[in-house]
């Protein structure tokens, strides 16, 4: 009698899992059970899942190599010259890293309102792609830049940085952007100009002017026997207290009836040195006034810098020597800034005059 199944259950439950066997007693040859087939299932499945989690990853990481990276507009406590960063991302290159030698740098102040005036000025004589800003670095030796802070409105910030990666033109300062904090401002921009760009002369201008670059380079290039200067229109004038008109002073009662000599707001030089002490001066060592020209004339004061008055820079129309064109006194700036400074544009003694009369040639 053939011997027993040596294949014996241990249990009720291991029975359904046992090996069985061939109805033919004879051969008794092991049957493959589906618990086999049901053991391979789950590593196929996570060898399936784990394949694609690779694919997927690898096509994420080429993608994401091959994205043109974005600039940032704002980090906080930070300050960013965002030409030198699109072409440091593309092209890296010693002299665009380090703080560059130029003889002037221009801040173009601007803010989240202004779109329209950068638009405008796109169209005219500032540059409107990174390489034309770069030619005309390199003919005139002035490196121009809109300045913009930051702001708490997320669409604000969102606006700016498609603007800022479109046109990478702007230098990002960190302070808040809004009217009443312009003498703060100015201060950060001076500081961060300092900073990020070694030059002789640091220009503060607005974005509602007419300007002519050329000309400006020739005016800072002009041999000088101080090494403190303070270039602009200067002026006097009473000082408003009283609290509704336009340019009341808080502070007036420090002044006295009449303002100190200072240049107009629209567009002052200073010089290296001058720059250089503020920015090693602390925040709050410094004291403000409600009206921007009027804080960096009282600290033009207390640093005995020379006061240099030239008319040519605040021309109220487009002359053979005009440098900066506003309508001064009518308005700070130009009166409709953006319909105006396409017209200028298309006169040919505002864009097309050389760059000295022919009697200074």
């Amino acid at each position: 009698m053939p011997r027993a199944a040596s294949f014996l259950p241990l249990n009720s439950s291991s029975a359904t899992t046992a090996t069985t066997y061939s109805k033919d007693e004879k051969s008794k040859r092991p049957l493959l059970t589906t618990s086999t087939s049901n053991a391979r299932l789950p590593l196929l499945v996570f060898c399936f899942i784990s394949l694609t989690i690779g694919l997927a990853g690898t096509i994420f990481a080429v993608s994401a190599l091959s994205r043109p990276r974005p600039l940032p507009v704002f980090r906080c406590g930070r300050i960013q010259d965002t030409f030198r960063a699109f072409y440091s991302l593309s092209n890296p290159q010693p002299d665009l890293l380090d703080r560059p030698k130029v003889l002037g740098f221009v801040g173009i102040q601007t803010g989240f309102s202004s779109a329209s005036r950068r638009s405008a000025l796109r169209s005219t004589w500032f540059p409107s792609d990174p390489d034309g800003l770069l030619r005309l670095e390199q003919a005139t030796g002035l490196a121009f830049r809109f300045v913009i802070g930051r702001s708490k409105d997320v669409k604000k910030m969102a606006e700016l940085q498609k603007e800022v990666e479109k046109y990478k033109d702007f230098m990002l300062i960190d302070v808040r952007e809004e009217y009443l904090n312009l003498p703060h401002k100015t201060l950060a921009f001076f500081k961060a100009a300092f900073e990020l760009f070694d030059a002789d002369y640091y220009v503060k201008a607005d974005d509602d002017i007419y300007l002519r670059p050329d000309r400006l380079s020739t005016l800072l290039a002009k041999e000088r026997s101080h090494s403190q200067t303070y270039i602009g229109c200067m002026k006097k004038g009473p000082v408003i207290t009283d609290p509704k008109m336009k340019w009341y002073e808080k502070s007036g009662h420090l002044i006295g009836n009449e303002y100190f000599l200072h240049a107009y707001g629209p567009i002052y030089v200073l010089s290296k040195e001058v720059v250089a002490s503020l920015a090693a001066a602390r925040n709050n060592s410094l004291r403000m006034f409600n009206n921007e020209d009027v804080t960096i004339g009282s600290w033009m004061l207390a640093m005995n810098v020379h006061h240099e008055d030239n008319r040519a820079i605040c021309d109220p129309r487009c002359t053979p020597t005009s440098i900066a064109v506003w309508d001064i006194p009518k308005c700070s700036g130009l009166c409709n800034p953006t319909s105006r400074l396409k017209e200028l544009h298309k006169m040919g003694m505002c864009s097309k005059s050389p760059t000295l009369p022919p009697d200074d040639r």
